[in-house]
Formats: C-alpha cells, sequence, structure tokens
C-alpha cells in the first residue's frame, strides 16, 4: 500500500482533512482573485476616464467576480483546484494558469495579512495628535429618516445602513512649518456633498448648522457638490449656512464635472468663497501669508503651475482626490486635503474598504497620513452616488492646527 502524508489518520479524518484543505485551497483562491480584480478596479476609477466608459467597466468588474468561482470549477471538475496546478504537459494555458493561482494564494494568505497589519500599526501618524469623534444622528434629530426624492433613496432603508448618522471629527494636527500666529487656527474640512436628492435638504442643512456652530477660521470645500442636473438651487441656500472668520477656499471634483461648471463656481462664489480651482492664490490669514491652491484633475482642467509661486508661505492645497499627493510632495505642500474616496463606504471589520477609486487602491481611503513634507488629510464625506454607509459614517471635520515638530 502507498503511504499519504496523512497515513497517521484515520481513513475518515483523512478523508475529512483532504476535503477541508481543498475548499480552503478554493476559496484562498476566490478571495486572492478578488482582491486582484479590485485593484485593477480602484486603479482604473482612479485615471480619469469618461463617466460612461468607467460604468461599463464596473460591470464588466463585477460580472467577472461573480462568474469567477464557476470557471473555477468548471475547470477542475470540482472545487479541487490541485489538479490544475499539474504542468507536467508544459502546455502554456496550464502554466498561465497554474502560476496566477499561486499569485492569488499569495494574494490571499500573506498579501492581505501582511498589508492589513502595516495599515493598523500605521494608522497613526505622529502629526496626529489628537482624534475625537462624536456621532450625530439626524434623523434621530429629525424625527424621520431624510431618504429625499434621491432615484436610489431605496438603498438608505437597508438594514444596518449608517447613512444618516454622521461623524462631527475634531483632530489636531501638528505641522512643522506653520506660522506663530497660526497656532490654534481650525479648518473646517467639508467634501462630497453629493446634492442629488438623497439625503434630502433638511440633512444637509443639519449638518451645516453643525459646522457653523465650530465657528472655523477657515472652511475648505473640496469637491463633488452637486449630483444632478436640478440641485444647484441647493448651493446657496445650504451652505450659506456656514461661518468662516478669515476665509473660505473651494475646488470641484469629477461629479460636479459631469455637470455645468461654470454655474457651480458661480454658486460658491456668490456665498463668498474663493473657488481657487487649477491655480494658486495667496492672501493673508491672521497677517502671515498663505498661498492656497487646488487640484481639480484629472477631471477638470491640469495642476496649477506653481513655478512661480513664492516658496516661504505655508502652502494648503485643495485636492479633489489623495492620488495628488505625490504631486503635492514635489510641490512642497505643507497641509493637502482631499476626499473623493469616501472611506470606501463600506468597510469590513478589521480588513477595511474594499472599493476605493484611487490609484492607490486603499492607501490613502482615510484619515491622516504624512509624508514629508506634506501631510494629508482625506475626509469621508457627507454622502454619495449610492446612499450607502457601513462601517464608514459620513464625516465632516474640524482641523486644529499647531505649531511644531512633529
Amino acid at each position: 500500500m502507498t503511504s499519504t502524508p496523512f497515513a497517521f489518520l484515520s481513513t475518515d479524518l483523512a478523508d475529512i482533512w483532504e476535503t477541508l484543505w481543498a475548499v480552503v485551497l478554493f476559496f484562498g483562491a476566490v478571495l486572492g482573485h478578488s482582491l486582484l480584480v479590485m485593484t485593477l478596479h480602484n486603479f482604473i476609477y482612479g485615471q480619469g476616464l469618461p463617466r460612461r466608459l468607467v460604468h461599463v467597466l464596473q460591470l464588466v468588474i463585477g460580472l467577472v467576480l461573480l462568474a469567477s468561482p464557476f470557471v473555477l470549477v468548471v475547470l477542475a471538475h470540482g472545487y479541487d483546484l490541485r489538479p490544475l496546478l499539474d504542468v507536467s504537459s508544459q502546455q502554456p494555458g496550464r502554466l498561465l494558469l497554474a502560476g496566477y493561482l499561486v499569485l492569488c494564494w499569495a494574494v490571499a494568505c500573506v498579501g492581505l495579512p501582511v498589508l492589513t497589519l502595516w495599515r493598523r500599526l500605521h494608522a497613526r501618524p505622529a502629526v496626529l495628535l489628537s482624534n475625537h469623534t462624536q456621532t450625530f444622528d439626524v434623523a434621530a434629530r429629525l424625527g424621520y429618516r431624510p431618504a429625499g426624492r434621491g432615484t436610489r433613496r431605496w438603498m438608505t432603508h437597508l438594514p444596518g445602513n449608517q447613512v444618516f448618522q454622521v461623524d462631527l471629527a475634531e483632530r489636531t494636527l501638528c505641522l512643522p512649518r506653520l506660522p506663530a500666529a497660526w497656532d490654534g487656527l481650525t479648518i473646517l474640512h467639508l467634501t462630497d456633498l453629493h446634492f442629488c436628492g438623497t439625503p434630502d435638504r433638511a440633512y444637509h442643512e443639519q449638518i451645516m448648522d453643525l459646522c457653523a456652530a465650530w465657528d472655523p477660521d477657515v472652511v475648505a470645500l473640496t469637491g463633488d457638490i452637486v449630483d444632478t442636473e436640478s440641485h444647484y438651487r441647493w448651493i446657496v441656500p445650504i451652505l450659506g449656512r456656514l461661518r468662516w472668520r478669515c476665509a473660505a477656499f473651494a475646488i470641484l471634483g469629477n461629479h460636479d464635472s459631469y455637470y455645468e461648471v461654470p454655474l457651480v463656481r458661480r454658486r460658491l462664489q456668490k456665498l463668498g468663497m474663493q473657488v481657487v480651482g487649477n491655480r494658486w492664490i495667496q492672501t493673508e490669514i491672521r497677517g502671515q501669508p498663505l498661498v492656497a491652491c487646488g487640484h481639480e484633475g484629472p477631471w477638470i482642467g491640469t495642476a496649477p503651475d506653481l513655478s512661480t509661486c513664492p516658496a516661504e508661505p505655508f502652502r494648503l492645497c485643495l485636492s479633489h482626490t489623495p492620488d495628488h499627493i505625490a504631486w503635492a510632495r514635489r510641490q512642497r505642500v505643507d497641509l493637502m486635503l482631499s476626499g473623493h474616496v469616501h472611506g470606501g463606504q463600506i468597510r469590513l471589520p478589521l480588513f477595511g474598504s474594499v472599493v476605493v477609486p484611487s490609484r492607490y487602491g486603499r492607501r490613502f481611503d482615510w484619515g491622516t497620513f504624512h509624508l514629508p513634507p506634506t501631510v494629508l488629510h482625506v475626509c469621508r464625506g457627507l454622502a454619495g452616488e449610492q446612499p450607502l454607509r457601513y462601517n464608514c459614517r459620513p464625516e465632516v471635520a474640524k482641523l486644529v492646527l499647531r505649531r511644531g515638530n512633529s
């Protein structure tokens, strides 16, 4: 009788172990493949492709993810994938398939745990001195669920959806080049309002009133303000509830680019906001110079030209997507504020986000990051095209700036 690695077990136990091992390998391959496909999806979404093309690619990727387990079952004539690793025939197709399966297992069994552990160990950079969050239940305050009349309002009724529970975050950041006169300066970071009818107008009014109560020195709005052709009229009455002591800056995002860009800019300017777009301006805050620049690419225009920008003043950059972090570092931006990725909107326990529209994938999905000389703050935003939030509540942030070495 030929011995097997499981000869020390009884026949029944050996069969159970073989079956269990085959199932683990199968689901490991499916998980690794899914992660690779989602990485491709996130990268494509971050390239600024036309909206219709992105939707087509998302449909294709969704079908690939759904079909993959069934394709593997057909190829292996069951759930045991080990016969697919037999490359003795040296057939190119068999070699490629075996190599890809090994890659999928490596991603699922090595890459995923290592990256998850790395992210948790680096979740709080030294520049983040404090992080306090209070959750505000808008539905409870209003006495009803403010689903509104948006086309996707039905999603707000899904069990466990946190779309109406907003985190009011107050974060203290340590910035070495901050002028002494700005120590304690506050910035209200707003992003991704997505005015589309869901949530309704009362939802946004409640949040704007809370933001106004913070009495910030500076307001920074980082894009994706409107998401239909009929909700421009919300801009002035809703954002008009905000207050600021020194200045307000704004840029547009990819969803704004789908509609009438000049109209959105005019409505924001009517409120007294400085719409920096893809340029830089110099202004004074508490008697000290500030260079504020915007980056609306890759959807609207190109990166601002900072070649003639004075080097001494503190540099603040509003970039809709965090994908411009490498550009910001080259331009020696001190603080960059971004949104766009919504924290992933659905975050799995321990693992975190999955779908993140960024060429960096999940790396800059939400939070504070320090890549010297730039500190990047990514806000999860107030709404989204899809009103879904699980373990990833909507968010507005008050940033308190402190001077000193991190």
